[in-house]
């Protein structure tokens, strides 16, 4: 099983998504989490360490430049949905990456005090 650690650059940036208000409070993630194309047409655009961004993990082992060092996508690559924060916090608990789960956790409370 991979290991994974909390990418603090994604914490900071969904931290500015809430304060700036950039946020999708009832979402279907099953159909709004971004696939394999719309990542490929976002690296086209921007850099790794702005993908990264919007990842709450890092793959330990894993290449600096490639889709696997990055996992827990939040976004939709425009704004936080909180349903994906959820899916972060139920999937790293589920596999046990706690880092992660607080991670997400803390982001979902802050998403919630924001959002009223």
């Amino acid at each position: 099983m991979a290991t994974y650690s909390v990418n603090p650059a994604a914490v900071q940036r969904a931290q500015h998504l809430i304060q700036a208000r950039q946020y999708v409070l009832d979402s279907d993630w099953g159909s709004v989490q971004p696939r394999a194309d719309a990542e490929n047409s976002f690296l086209e655009r921007h850099s790794w360490p702005e993908y990264g961004e919007w990842h709450l993990g890092l793959t330990e082992g894993a290449g600096d430049e490639t889709k696997s060092r990055y996992a827990f996508v939040y976004g939709d690559f425009r704004r936080i949905h909180r349903t994906g924060l959820i899916a972060c916090v139920y999937r790293a608990m589920e596999w046990r990456h706690k880092d992660v789960e607080l991670a997400a956790h803390q982001l979902l409370q802050e998403l919630d005090a924001a959002a009223g």
